[in-house]
Parts: C-alpha cells; sequence; structure tokens
C-alpha cells in the first residue's frame, strides 16, 4: 500500500531541520531511491559479495537502517520476556537481531527510534546497530556490498530494509531525533474491507473531516499530554510538542490523521484518535477536548483507537548528522 511522506513542514518546528539522511525534512521532497528495492541480484560468490570500507575510529562500525514492517505478527518492537504475546509472537527487534547476526556471526543489539506497539506498522522506522571488530583483525567480515539486499535473504517478508548507512559514533537513533511523524488510517464505510483489515480501524458512521479537525485543533503546541499517556513506559515528563495534526480524506472510503511532534507518549497517538472520534460521535465541542488536555488525567480521555490503524511514518534528524552518514 503506497505512502505519500509530509512535504509540508510543520507550524514551530524545530530549528534544527533533518535533511535527506536517514529521512528527509518535512519541507523537501523525499530521496525516491531510498524507496526503490534493490535492482541488482545478489552475487553468489563470497569475493565479489563484500565490500571492504573504512573503519571509523574505534573497533567497531555503526549501521543506520531504514526499515518498514507489517507489525500484525509481532508482540511490537521490542524483545519480550515476561509479555502476554511475548511466547506466542516474535519482536521486531529480535527478527532484526537474528538475521544481522546470521550475517556477521557475532551478538548484535539493534536500537530503535521508539518501540512500537503490538500490532503497530512502520513505513519509516529507523534504527542502528554497532559491528565490532577484532584488534588482530581474525574474523572480522565486511560488510556486504548490499547490505538491504543480504538482509532480505534473512528476514520474513513482514521487514523490509530499505535503506543502509555507515554512521558516525554520536549518531543515536533514539537520542538524536528531532520529531516525528505517525499516520492512523480509518476505513470509513458501511461495509468493511477485506485488503486493508490488517491496516485500518473500521468505523460505519460516516465521518466530517472539517468536525475532526476543529476537535483536534486544541492538541497543536506545547501542551502536557498526561491524559492521553497510557501506563507502562516511566518518562521524566509528560510535556510534548505538536507541530501539526491533521485530518484528511485520502479517497471516498479512506480517512487519514497524520500527526508531526518533538516526540510521543505510549500509545498517545491511539489515544488521541480514540478520543477525537469519541468526541465527534457524543457531538462534543472542540472545548471538551480542551478541558481533557487540562485534566492530566487519562480516565477524561476517550477509548484507545485499535493498533492495526497506525503507522510510524517518519523520523526527522539534525542536518549535521544527516550530512556525515554514508551511503551503503
Amino acid at each position: 500500500m503506497a505512502m505519500k511522506t509530509l512535504k509540508k513542514t510543520p507550524n514551530n518546528s524545530p530549528n534544527n531541520s533533518p535533511n535527506n539522511s536517514p529521512n528527509n525534512s518535512p519541507d523537501k521532497s523525499p530521496d525516491k531511491s531510498r524507496d526503490k528495492s534493490p535492482d541488482k541480484s545478489r552475487d553468489k560468490s563470497p569475493d565479489k559479495s563484500l565490500n571492504k570500507i573504512s573503519r571509523p575510529e574505534g573497533n567497531f562500525k555503526k549501521v543506520v537502517l531504514l526499515i518498514s514492517y507489517d507489525g500484525t505478527d509481532y508482540c511490537g518492537w521490542q524483545k519480550q520476556k515476561d509479555h502476554a504475546l511475548g511466547p506466542k509472537k516474535p519482536s521486531i527487534q529480535g527478527t532484526l537481531e537474528s538475521a544481522i547476526e546470521s550475517i556477521f556471526k557475532q551478538q548484535i543489539s539493534v536500537s530503535a527510534s521508539g518501540r512500537t506497539d503490538a500490532g503497530v506498522h512502520a513505513q519509516g522506522q529507523i534504527c542502528h546497530f554497532r559491528i565490532y571488530n577484532n584488534n588482530d583483525n581474525s574474523n572480522n567480515k565486511p560488510l556486504p556490498k548490499d547490505i538491504c539486499w543480504a538482509l532480505k535473504a534473512k528476514l520474513p517478508v513482514s521487514i523490509s530494509v530499505k535503506q543502509a548507512w555507515l554512521a558516525p559514533d554520536d549518531f543515536h537513533s533514539t537520542i538524536s531525533a528531532t520529531h516525528k511523524t505517525y499516520r492512523f488510517l480509518i476505513w470509513n464505510n458501511p461495509r468493511p474491507t477485506a485488503l486493508l483489515a490488517r491496516y485500518s480501524w473500521w468505523l460505519r458512521r460516516p465521518l466530517d473531516i472539517e468536525r475532526l479537525n476543529e476537535l483536534t485543533k486544541p492538541l497543536i503546541g506545547k501542551h502536557d499530554f498526561a491524559s492521553f499517556q497510557s501506563v507502562g513506559t516511566p518518562v521524566s515528563h509528560t510535556v510534548r510538542t505538536i507541530y501539526k495534526a491533521q485530518w484528511r480524506q485520502r479517497s471516498p472510503h479512506l480517512v487519514e490523521f497524520q500527526i508531526t511532534g518533538s516526540g510521543f507518549l505510549k500509545q498517545m497517538v491511539r489515544n488521541i484518535v480514540g478520543t477525537i472520534i469519541d468526541d465527534f460521535e457524543k457531538n462534543k465541542d472542540p472545548q471538551k477536548v480542551q478541558e481533557v488536555l487540562n485534566s492530566k488525567n487519562r480516565k477524561k480521555a476517550g477509548p484507545t483507537a485499535p493498533a492495526q490503524g497506525l503507522f510510524l511514518l517518519k523520523v526527522y534528524y539534525p542536518k549535521k548528522l544527516d550530512i556525515q552518514l554514508i551511503k551503503l
């Protein structure tokens, strides 16, 4: 399912606008080459399929990946030990680590820009890992000539590596991120859809886009979003800045909500969507949304929207880090 990327700079956006790598700035057209599948067939010769790359300072290489995934059959991004879904469903993180380890023959730890919940999808997740080198150069494996293609053979079809870069040591997919964009899809039709059932929330009652945008306006800006935070992930504070939050009609029966912010609390986007839809159905005015926001009380907000409609669309980074990335 093709997804368009955000093209306009959100209001009140940070001063350090991200560049084209790993995810381009909102006010620039995306680098289309990153969304293309590798156009070179895998060379079966071991000597030709490896490309020796000069090592950064230190005894490791840091690799950054841009990935997409269908989160339906996973317990979320993070590996789970005691989670109810842990023993039954794999994690995105664990599946990706296993694939990378099978190539480099060493233990790998992958960190992502954020931990998506069970059933949540991603079109533009950013993650990174380190490949360590032995001082005596024994068993050191150079990076594959096309690491995206190499990982394709190791990963299920529900996870795709779209692009890869060598990164400086001070790049961190979580800490370095300046802001993110999420998308939520709603199938708005009296009849359900089989083809989009895994990627949208089915609502039968007709939605009014103008009305939904009016209800959402109080959320734009810098606020304490404690009312929209689900329990489970401790944070130092619950203040976040929302630069843009907009509803639009993507097709006659498909409604899209897109939101860009400095960061998001646990299930914050799903709680916002659930609250706005609940207020719309109960014919409440925007002042009620403002009251929920001011209350800092999760019980005052509406229900949590289902996971399958949510996508992590894009993650943005400062230009000073972008220009240091080396495309693989």
